[in-house]
């Protein structure tokens, strides 16, 4: 299912300019049809996965598959893009409530941690060759079919993915599942906190941070945050019990994965403006500029057993979660001075984030009881889509404070050029500092389990 949640993303990119010429859609429109889902999908995660660990993370995922299966035979009788966004949303659903159980039951299935390194490397392998091949993919299909092609390959991969399950995964068994009752008034809360933690950095990025508007969500976002601690810290039976999650491992776990979501989205956000409209680099070259943080991306993985066999699980969390911070720090500093700087951070961030990835996601279901290993999975998710949206919006905002004039325009002034270099350095160090802030916290956290 991570291969439908990276594949789905990446192949549809393609395609935006079709769709909004064949279904007359603003960029509005168009920016919900992946926004929709994006939020639709973080904001229910842990309400799916709280409920996935009560009446059963199979259940759950293969309701989700069924559902996959449906919204995406729908994408052929959509003729609006007010329809599609409802279709776009469903699949967000249907990925709340498969993707978090991919990774519950691929831990539940062993016992040994080295074996689930290995499964969880599996897993984000599988998904990291779809985010590269999507685009590519995508681009071929268009030239040769419609664009509801790209959405109607989930219907196969959903009816396999549900075979799959159904036959080679047994059901859950009785003591893995808690029964307390579900707190509905914290999963309102938690959803409106996510909803509105994703929304936000959309705000920031498209209409500035002179427009009241991001401040009020911002605002929201942070009410709706207290409200559900409170919540949570009260109720008899909370959706989320905050002492699981202040457990040394769970939450230093979080904070890698946070700081990964963080750099990849922020990094890739600046260079990708850097290359094209400082560099004047075609779209396909920036492509081509790229192609260090994939080849990392997919090829690492083979990296991670054999480093986690040697260092152990902490220390490989330490030092990869150091290699996204030194990468952060190199584009930050030197990027500007030349592409092979670019490409260093590129390969840092990415080697970091391949590992990170993998090793927190573990140490964050070490940490958890059996009964809330969904949730603890949903919570790994939760906290690369939201900073996902921070890194971006962080990087979109700093630019847009320090870059005079319209962005998108070309023949730049020396003096808009000067703007932009300086802009693109203190977003990175921006970045920099965040995901260092966040990666000593996690190392703190981490080394009470030893002490």
């Amino acid at each position: 299912m991570f291969l439908f949640e990276m594949l789905d993303n990446s192949i549809l990119s393609v395609a935006l300019p079709t769709i909004g010429r064949e279904l007359s859609a603003s960029t509005t429109g168009l920016q919900w049809v992946t926004g929709g889902y994006a939020v639709v999908f973080g904001g229910l995660m842990l309400a799916f996965g709280a409920l996935a660990d009560r009446v059963g993370r199979r259940k759950i995922m293969l309701a989700g598959l069924v559902l996959l299966g449906v919204a995406s035979l729908a994408t052929a009788f959509v003729t609006t893009a007010e329809q599609l966004i409802a279709v776009r949303a469903a699949m967000g659903v249907a990925a709340a409530m498969t993707t978090p159980g991919s990774l519950a039951l691929a831990f539940r299935l062993f016992d040994d941690d080295g074996l689930r390194v290995r499964a969880t490397t599996l897993i984000s392998t599988v998904g990291l060759v779809g985010l590269a091949i999507g685009p590519t993919a995508g681009g071929f299909a268009l030239a040769f079919a419609p664009w509801q092609v790209l959405l109607l390959v989930n219907v196969p991969v959903a009816a396999l993915a549900f075979l799959g399950i159904r036959r080679g995964i047994p059901a859950d068994k009785a003591d893995e599942r808690h029964r307390d009752p579900i707190d509905v008034t914290g999963a309102l809360l938690g959803t409106a906190t996510i909803v509105l933690a994703l929304v936000t950095p959309t705000l920031f990025v498209d209409m500035g941070a002179a427009s009241p508007l991001p401040w009020l969500t911002a605002a929201a976002t942070l009410v709706m945050a207290v409200l559900f601690v409170l919540r949570e810290r009260s109720a008899r039976h909370p959706l989320l019990d905050l002492k699981l999650v202040a457990q040394p491992l769970v939450s230093s776990g979080l904070a890698f994965k946070a700081a990964a979501g963080l750099a990849v989205a922020g990094l890739g956000y600046l260079v990708t403006l850097q290359l094209q409209l400082d560099w004047g680099w075609t779209p396909a070259q920036a492509a081509m500029g790229m192609l260090p943080q994939v080849a990392v991306l997919i090829a690492g993985g083979a990296l991670i057993g054999p480093l986690v066999k040697r260092v152990g699980l902490d220390k490989a969390a330490w030092l990869s979660a150091g290699a996204v911070v030194c990468g952060l720090a190199v584009y930050g500093l030197l990027g500007r001075f030349g592409y092979e700087w670019v490409a260093l951070a590129l390969i840092l961030v990415a080697a970091g984030m391949r590992v990170v990835g993998v090793v927190a996601g573990t140490n964050v279901m070490r940490g958890l009881p059996a009964d809330r290993t969904t949730i603890g999975a949903a919570l790994v998710d939760t906290a690369g889509e939201v900073t996902t949206g921070i890194g971006i919006a962080v990087s979109g905002t700093i630019i847009a404070a320090l870059f005079t004039g319209d962005i998108a325009t070309s023949g730049w002034s020396a003096h808009q050029t000067t703007e932009f270099r300086g802009a693109l350095t203190w977003a990175g160090l921006a970045l920099t500092g965040l995901a260092a802030a966040l990666v000593g916290w996690g190392i703190g956290r981490a080394r009470r389990v030893s002490s």
